[in-house]
């Protein structure tokens, strides 16, 4: 019996006293170096599609003044996301992306190294973008406060959507899964029927939210060029 429902996102995997359930951010690594070495297959010609699909739309965000290969971190960032939440789907694996630690790790820095980058080199036009165009002499105090406040909860916004999200869909999958025991078989094939349509719905989560967090990185990043 579970002493707490989040208790299913509790590190539990201990062996010699080391935590191993942040391993499974690695396994994409055991598989990632076979596409230099195996002959291409369906999986690399559609992955290459989606890479290239989204190498076109990231290089559209940032605008013509990006920098070449800039593209290449927010793909990166997608497929990292994008595994992580598939991972967790399957039984017994710990999903990472449901923990603040894993998501402020990837939104902060981001963040911090834009910000960073835009009142260092583009000093005009940061100040610039506290006060939208079209602003009444009245309101410029306010709106500089107001904009502050939506740049600086900005990393924790990206964070907290990515694992509102991963956690909203597991606890709703884990609740129905603990109802099967104690129900007749009539409705087991419903609760069965609604997992798996859970399940792809996840499974649909997994991709957007990877899709929004690097959209939202990409459009971060562009506002200080």
């Amino acid at each position: 019996m579970m002493t707490n429902l989040f208790s299913v996102f509790d590190p539990s995997t201990t062996i010699f006293n080391m935590s191993l359930n942040w391993m499974s951010t690695f396994l994409g690594l055991l598989i990632i170096p076979s596409m230099y070495w195996l002959m291409p297959s369906r999986f690399h010609f559609m992955w290459n599609s989606i890479i290239t699909t989204l190498h076109k739309e990231f290089k559209t965000l940032l605008g013509p003044q990006s920098h070449q290969g800039s593209t290449f971190i927010f793909i990166s960032l997608f497929s990292l996301i994008m595994f992580n939440n598939f991972l967790g789907l399957f039984p017994y694996i710990f999903t990472s992306t449901s923990h603040l630690t894993m998501t402020l790790s990837l939104a902060i820095p981001l963040w911090l190294s834009f910000m960073l980058y835009g009142w260092i080199n583009h000093t005009q036009h940061m100040f610039a973008h506290l006060v939208p165009q079209g602003t009444p002499p009245v309101l410029m105090p306010f709106m500089v406060c107001i904009e502050t406040i939506s740049n600086v909860i900005r990393p924790g916004t990206l964070a907290v959507r990515l694992t509102a999200n991963m956690i909203a869909g597991h606890l709703l999958l884990t609740l129905l899964g603990n109802t099967g025991p104690s129900i007749s078989y009539s409705i087991m094939s419903i609760l069965i029927v609604t997992q798996i349509a859970l399940l792809v719905l996840e499974s649909a989560v997994a991709i957007i939210q990877s899709y929004v967090f690097s959209v939202l990185s990409t459009l971060y990043s562009s506002e200080v060029n």
